[in-house]
């Protein structure tokens, strides 16, 4: 920092401050938000003990989907977690388990970005003369932001799950997981809403919680 002839600090430049503004900004960006679901399940399970099952499609036309045979494999590893046992075919299995998942059509919503306070400032200087010593800011700028309204577009996304006998087709299990996020993407969604219905698995019937997933790095 340098004087000028006349007394006062020459206002810099702050690169530095600039620099560490940036990183902060993308510090924050990086803050991954954990993905949020409601949970409810309704059940009259006895505790496992090792019981068989397969997993087939609540809608026929995805019996044969690739797709759903990847969504599945979640399901199939969360049960297998529990204690159960995956069987080679229907025959063999004791339990059904039946699946159904998708994404509703967008919606708009509104939101708000709160006010800000901001502070600046040149550098140090004698503030304004008239007979006054020591030194003090120089320049000095502060103020309030304004709060932003603005929209964005959400989807509203589910997963379904039902666990009959498969001797008499008694369901003993029924659950729901459900989410509104910003993303349409199933590949995405479903390994999330799963993991959301099967935390605490199998729950106290007729309860609905919010479950928090962290975000993976």
């Amino acid at each position: 920092m340098r004087l000028s002839d006349t007394g006062f600090a020459v206002r810099p430049d702050f690169p530095a401050a600039k620099s560490l503004l940036l990183v902060t900004l993308l510090l924050l960006a990086a803050c991954a938000t954990p993905f949020r679901a409601q949970v409810s399940r309704f059940q009259v399970l006895p505790p496992p003990a090792g019981e068989t099952f397969v997993i087939e499609a609540a809608d026929d036309r995805n019996a044969s989907s690739i797709e759903f045979r990847t969504y599945a494999q979640a399901v199939q590893q969360a049960l297998e977690r529990q204690g159960y046992r995956f069987a080679r075919d229907r025959e063999s299995a004791q339990l059904i388990v039946r699946m159904s998942y998708g994404v509703g059509p967008p919606r708009e919503r509104l939101d708000t970005r709160p006010g800000f306070f901001g502070v600046g400032w040149g550098g140090w200087g004698r503030p304004w003369g008239y007979g006054w010593g020591g030194w003090g800011w120089y320049d000095p700028w502060w103020g309030w932001g304004g709060p932003e309204v603005y929209s964005y577009t959400v989807y509203p996304s589910f997963l379904e799950i039902t666990i009959s006998r498969a001797s008499d087709g008694v369901n003993l299990f029924e659950g729901r997981a459900q989410s509104t996020t910003r993303s349409s993407d199933l590949p995405f969604l479903v390994p999330r809403l799963v993991e959301a219905l099967f935390t605490g698995f199998p729950g106290n019937s007729g309860e609905t919680l919010n479950v928090r997933i962290p975000e993976r790095s």
